[in-house]
C-alpha cells in the first residue's frame, strides 16, 4: 500500500507525498501524488491512474479528511496523471480539476464534464486554496505541449511534474534524494527522451533559477531539496534533449 508522508508543515499549510507502494504491480510505473492543504482545504496534484486509485485514496484518507479535498491538479493529460478522474468524481462529484486549456476537451474522455475542468491559460494563473495562493507555472513541451507545474510561495516548494523525474530501481525507496550523482543516473535517459524542446528546457531553467525554491517535487522518483535543487537545474540546463538526442536516448 502507498505511504503518505508529510514533508512540510507550517501553520495551516501542509504538503504530503503519497508514494512508494511495495504491493504495486511492477508493470505499472511508480508515481508520486502530492496533497497540498491550506486552512483545512486540500488540492491533490497529479492524482494518478485508475489502476492505483484504491491505494492513493486509502493513503489520502490517512493524511486528511477526504471531504476537505476541493481540487485536483493535472500537470498534463497522460493516463498516469489523471485517468482516475472518474473515480474521484464518483467519490465527490463537486471536485474541480485544473488543467491546461489544451486538454480540457480531451480529459473528459477519462470522466467529468464541462463544469469539472478549470482551464488554465497558457501564461499560467493563480489558484486560491483556503486563504493561500498557488501558481500554475507554464512548463509547456516538458514533455507535453500543454504542461504546468505548481508553485507554493509560502513553502517554497515547486511541484515539477515530469521534470526531475527518475525511474528508480524497486529497492530505492527514499523519499528525498540522498546521493545526487547516483540518483541522476536514473533521470538522464528519461529526460533526454521525454523532454521535447531545448528552447523550452532553457526557458524553464532560467525561470526556476530565479525563483525561491527549497524543494523540487517530481511525479516520479525522489524529491530534491536544499543544494540539490540548483544542482538539478544546472544539470538539466546542460543536458541535450529533444529530437537531436533521439537516436542516443536510453530506453525509458
Amino acid at each position: 500500500m502507498k505511504r503518505s508522508i508529510t514533508f512540510f508543515q507550517e501553520g495551516q499549510t501542509r504538503w504530503t507525498v503519497i508514494a512508494r507502494d511495495p504491493e504495486k504491480q511492477q508493470f505499472v510505473i511508480d508515481t508520486n501524488e502530492y496533497l497540498i492543504e491550506k486552512d483545512g482545504r486540500a488540492l491533490l496534484a497529479d492524482p494518478g491512474g485508475s489502476e492505483i486509485f484504491p491505494a492513493v485514496f486509502t493513503a489520502l484518507t490517512s493524511a486528511c479528511n477526504p471531504a476537505n479535498l476541493d481540487y485536483l491538479f493535472a500537470s498534463h493529460q497522460d493516463p498516469d496523471i489523471i485517468s482516475s478522474l472518474a473515480l474521484w468524481l464518483d467519490y465527490k462529484p463537486s471536485l474541480r480539476c485544473y488543467v491546461s486549456r489544451l486538454w480540457s476537451g480531451f480529459i473528459p474522455h477519462f470522466g467529468g464534464d464541462g463544469q469539472t475542468l478549470l482551464a488554465i491559460p497558457d501564461e499560467g494563473m493563480d489558484i486560491q486554496l483556503g486563504s493561500g495562493r498557488l501558481f500554475a507555472m507554464p512548463a509547456h513541451f516538458l514533455h507535453s505541449s500543454g504542461n504546468f507545474h505548481l508553485y507554493d510561495p509560502q513553502s517554497r516548494i515547486l511541484f515539477c511534474g515530469d521534470v526531475g523525474a527518475a525511474l528508480l530501481p524497486h529497492e530505492q525507496t527514499d523519499i528525498f534524494v540522498t546521493d545526487f550523482d547516483r540518483h541522476i543516473q536514473h533521470a538522464e535517459g528519461f529526460h533526454k527522451r521525454w523532454m521535447g524542446s531545448q528552447e523550452a528546457k532553457l526557458d524553464w531553467c532560467a525561470r526556476a533559477a530565479n525563483m525561491e525554491i527549497d524543494m523540487l517535487c517530481p511525479q516520479h522518483g525522489a524529491i530534491y531539496q536544499g543544494a540539490d535543487v540548483m544542482r538539478f537545474i544546472n544539470w538539466f540546463a546542460e543536458l541535450p534533449v529533444g529530437l537531436s538526442t533521439f537516436a542516443k536516448a536510453k530506453t525509458c
